[in-house]
């Protein structure tokens, strides 16, 4: 009985060592992919799957990407080990501009000029002797004026105040006091400091009071009201010209989105010229920009002040209504739909709107009215009542376009004053690319740009480059945010895609054998790049104005969203419906010229040699090629930010002054 149980013992050990043989050599088989790399299969036969390292994080990535998986792990999608998100420029909490104490005593400590006169003449002699006198200039209104500021304080921008003591150190002269009235160049100044609104500023922040009593009484020997009058008119003029030449907001800190070298000003030639200008007031007018766009919003503005105000419908927030479901809320809907529609609808619904009781229920006829106001306005026709169908039902009050016209101003005042003979303005809201030529659009065409989470940056440039079949660049935002995610769950995502990805040092590589997780912590340098095709999400023509941003206008395989009114869609690049047509106008060539280029497959380019500077904007107001003013939705919450930005500002002005 022994012997028979010690013989089973033996055959049961044989067939375990032979399963294990067996085993092994499958998984052997397993290992060694002839699609991947069966050199590889030695590995496991030295019994390096055995050692700890090969299941850490790195080795265990480098072993999948050059053998490929076991059984059990192709059966699941790989999790990512590291997580990692570029994230995009942020909104930032506006910091206004500080006043500072303008530091008077600098005037008082002014140099009086000394020359030398001649004893005889009394006048500058060409060569003086070492022994001749020296006189000093007998001072002036002004200079003895200085002293009865007493304990005065004078509060004004950093650059307005180094203005202000240059100024009156080198002119030590009254220039808004005659004598010892307040003068009529005052008065015509004040006037039009008093009209700083029409213009999109706040008359406010240049009020002057003046001096107190009749002119008889303000004697410069008997008060200083005179002399405290005349720093304070020139630090409102000094401040109006400052912010009618570059605006009352930094751009740049309302949020990463904006990028804008803030405008120096000669204040101290500006100055001089108002005060030598026979009209000061058209002087003090032509401290604000000069184009075109600007003076159509002047004169819209102007239009729409002199409107009466309109009463606007209010749906309560939050209001959502599907079909057949009961709101209060479907009364005021009924109400801004019969406010806000076209004629055609009002027509075609018109028996709805008669028969309407104020029913809170949402019954058929009323959801067709909703479908069909949905279809004008490019919505979604699902006659679900939400917050874009809502936010289309209200319309635009006298005083919201009057809001987005002054905030055009304020953004056109960060542009040239001038935009150029030649040039492309892009403005998002609007959707709309525009190629000028001396004052007049030569092209215009629909545009796809960022969407929110993805945000067109606003900013100026030169364009230098239109690029024939171009490759793609992937941006390394959309390498981590998108790709690597993918390439967690297929290696060979980017090979079979036919992406080109090379290393730091310029080598090709299979996506399957790269560090992804080293790429999402941005310790592994990749590049990645799509090749030319009809594929190529640039399309066949990409127009280049570098910027850090790596933002340019190109083509698109995708044209359907062209037909769409809200088109945003890109990762922030803007996408041209017609840009074979917009790199032909650019470079002064016909269309045929375009598409000789791109005929000849290779990717090659054409350097720009003229000054022709493109322009990312952001206007939520902005003049047709006819000068017509026209209105557009807030897409990103920028007309927001810039409120708050000038609110901001105006307290801090009000409340230091």
């Amino acid at each position: 009985m022994i012997g028979a149980v010690r013989g089973l013992g033996e055959k049961m050990s044989r067939i375990f060592r032979l399963s294990t043989i067996a085993l092994s050599f499958i998984g052997v088989l397993l290992i060694a992919d002839t699609q991947k790399a069966p050199v590889q299969a030695q590995g496991f036969l030295n019994g390096s799957i055995f050692k700890p390292q090969f299941f850490s994080q790195r080795s265990n990535r480098r072993h999948r990407s050059n053998v490929g998986y076991f059984w059990w792990e192709r059966s699941q999608p790989r999790t990512p080990p590291i997580i990692a998100y570029v994230s995009p420029p942020e909104y930032y909490t506006y910091i206004p501009d500080t006043l500072v104490h303008v530091e008077l005593s600098k005037l008082s400590e002014a140099d009086v000029a000394e020359i030398s006169l001649d004893k005889k003449e009394g006048a500058p002699t060409q060569a003086t002797p070492i022994n001749t006198p020296i006189t000093k200039l007998p001072q002036t209104d002004f200079q003895r004026a200085l002293k009865m500021l007493g304990d005065f304080k004078l509060l004004a921008l950093p650059e307005v105040s180094k203005a202000l003591i240059h100024h009156y150190k080198k002119n030590p002269e009254f220039i808004w006091v005659k004598k010892n009235y307040v003068n009529s160049r005052a008065y015509q100044t004040i006037i039009t400091l008093n009209n700083a609104d029409q213009f999109g500023l706040s008359s406010k922040d240049y009020l002057v009071v003046l001096p107190s009593g009749s002119a008889t009484e303000n004697t410069l020997n008997s008060t200083d009201s005179l002399i405290e009058f005349e720093l304070n008119m020139s630090v409102k003029v000094l401040s109006y010209i400052l912010d009618a030449t570059r605006g009352r907001i930094d751009p740049n800190r309302l949020s990463g989105y904006h990028d804008f070298k803030r405008k120096s000003i000669e204040l101290n030639r500006r100055l001089l010229e108002i005060v030598a200008s026979d009209d000061i007031a058209a002087s003090l007018k032509a401290q604000h920009p000069s184009n075109a766009p600007f003076k159509s919003m002047v004169s819209e503005r102007a239009q729409l002040i002199k409107l009466t105000s309109q009463k606007k419908t209010k749906i309560s927030a939050g209001t959502f209504v599907r079909p057949g479901e009961q709101n209060v809320e479907l009364v005021n809907v009924v109400a801004a739909i019969e406010t806000s529609g076209t004629a055609a609808l009002i027509q075609t619904h018109k028996k709805t709107f008669e028969q309407y009781t104020g029913d809170p229920t949402y019954r058929d006829e009323l959801v067709a009215l909703v479908k069909d106001f949905q279809k004008e306005r490019s919505l979604s026709v699902d006659g679900v009542i939400g917050p874009n169908t809502i936010r289309a039902m209200i319309p635009e009050t006298n005083e919201d376009k009057i809001a987005k016209i002054e905030l055009a101003m304020e953004r056109l005042r960060w542009l040239p004053r001038e935009f150029g003979n030649r040039h492309v303005f892009i403005n998002q809201p609007a959707f709309m690319a525009t190629y000028m030529h001396e004052d007049k659009a030569q092209v215009q065409m629909r545009i796809v740009v960022g969407t929110k989470l993805n945000q067109t940056n606003f900013f100026q440039d030169k364009i230098e480059t239109i690029e024939y079949n171009p490759y793609w660049g992937v941006p390394q935002s959309i390498i981590i945010n998108e790709m690597v995610p993918e390439l967690y769950k297929d290696p060979y995502y980017l090979d079979r895609a036919g992406y080109i990805v090379t290393d730091s040092s310029g080598q090709l590589v299979s996506s399957s054998s790269v560090d992804w997780g080293g790429v999402a912590t941005k310790t592994v340098p990749i590049n990645v790049r799509q090749p030319p095709g009809n594929d190529n999400a640039l399309g066949r023509v990409k127009i280049l104005f570098p910027n850090k941003h790596n933002i340019y206008m190109h083509d698109t395989p995708h044209k359907n969203l062209f037909s769409l009114d809200t088109r945003a869609f890109s990762h922030g690049c803007v996408r041209l419906h017609a840009p074979r047509v917009m790199a032909a106008a650019i470079l002064g060539k016909p269309v045929e010229y375009v598409d000789e280029h791109i005929a000849q497959e290779n990717n090659h380019a054409d350097k720009i040699t003229d000054d022709i500077p493109v322009y990312i904007s952001y206007f939520t107001a902005w003049p047709e090629a006819d000068g017509i003013v026209q209105y557009y939705a807030d897409m990103y919450g920028r007309d927001t930010y810039l409120t708050r930005a000038i609110e901001i500002t105006k307290s801090k002005r009000y409340a230091e002054s």
